[in-house]
């Protein structure tokens, strides 16, 4: 007859047990714990040390409390990012996400080469950023560029299209909405769960294809609008490269963004103290504005076979 441990043997034989998986566990795991830590945790937590120090990177920090944040809030070029940003976030954003969304539309039809046209809108949003900065450049050179001679084969005049205060923000409104195909894939996934019955009725009771439109299409794919929306506002608020690399600012501070202003006083003024200030200022921005939509998304979101 098989003998069995006393139960608190049994007990305590499990535990061993489980605590070795557990070492062995968190053993495996090491490598990506220590640098989740190291490249993840302790920037965050320096940052928010930082934001209440005055410091140059060059010289020890010294503790000047809510410094930095009430000096930000006199700063005329932190008034001039926010704006320029926040600019930028209700144009770019908005119509990106009804750029993919129209594009989704077009490329859930029964056409001919229909994946060769999936692939030609996907490509833009896989193009370094880089690339798309040079390519950009070219087609916005004043006087080889190629809008500017499709303006002047109309009988238009040439455009300053990056060196107008007035025009630089659209222009690159305008590269980013030639960006959408990533949006275009989640809404083309979303468009191809719908369920065909739908229309099928709709069809009977002789709804059209507007009807199908606003009753049936855009309140099924409103979770895909939701994650397009804050993830495409996330980044938004975060715009850096192509402002960088193609008017780095200018003209007259026209497109100097947040996150330009706030890498300029880190690397060029040294400001590191005022710059993990900056940075979280924008982090509480965002986090507030993420959770407006969040509690909107309770009236026009509809999750199918669940509670909006």
């Amino acid at each position: 007859m098989r003998r069995t441990l006393p139960t608190g043997r049994t007990a305590q034989f499990r535990s061993r047990t489980v605590a070795r998986r557990l070492l062995w566990g968190v053993l495996f795991a090491s490598p990506w714990i220590i640098g989740f830590l190291w490249f993840s945790v302790y920037p965050i937590l320096s940052s928010l040390y930082y934001s209440f120090t005055s410091y140059d990177v060059l010289t020890p920090p010294v503790f000047v409390g809510f410094g930095n944040y009430q000096f930000a809030f006199r700063d005329p070029y932190f008034w001039t990012s926010l704006y320029n940003t926040v600019y930028f976030v209700l144009l770019a954003v908005p119509g990106s996400v009804a750029t993919g969304f129209f594009l989704a539309v077009l490329m859930n039809l029964q056409i001919k080469f229909r994946s060769a046209f999936r692939t030609v809108f996907f490509l833009p949003s896989i193009i370094p950023v880089t690339a798309t900065a040079m390519l950009w450049l070219w087609m916005y050179h004043p006087q080889h560029g190629v809008l500017n001679g499709m303006l002047r084969l109309m009988g238009l005049p040439r455009l300053p299209w990056l060196s107008s205060p007035e025009l630089a923000k659209p222009s690159l409104i305008l590269i980013h909405l030639w960006c959408s195909g990533g949006l275009m894939v989640i809404f083309l996934a979303a468009l191809q769960d719908v369920p065909r019955h739908l229309y099928e009725a709709a069809k009977i009771d002789g709804a059209g294809w507007w009807a199908q439109m606003c009753h049936i299409t855009i309140p099924m794919v409103t979770p895909a609008i939701l994650f397009n929306l804050l993830t495409g506002l996330i980044g938004a608020f975060q715009y850096f490269t192509l402002a960088r690399i193609l008017t780095n600012g200018g003209p007259v501070a026209a497109t100097e963004f947040y996150s330009l202003y706030l890498y300029r006083c880190a690397f060029d003024y040294f400001r590191m103290g005022y710059a993990s200030a900056l940075s979280w200022l924008l982090f509480i921005l965002v986090v507030v504005v993420s959770l407006i939509i969040f509690r909107s998304s309770a009236r026009w979101v509809y999750y199918a076979g669940g509670d909006a």
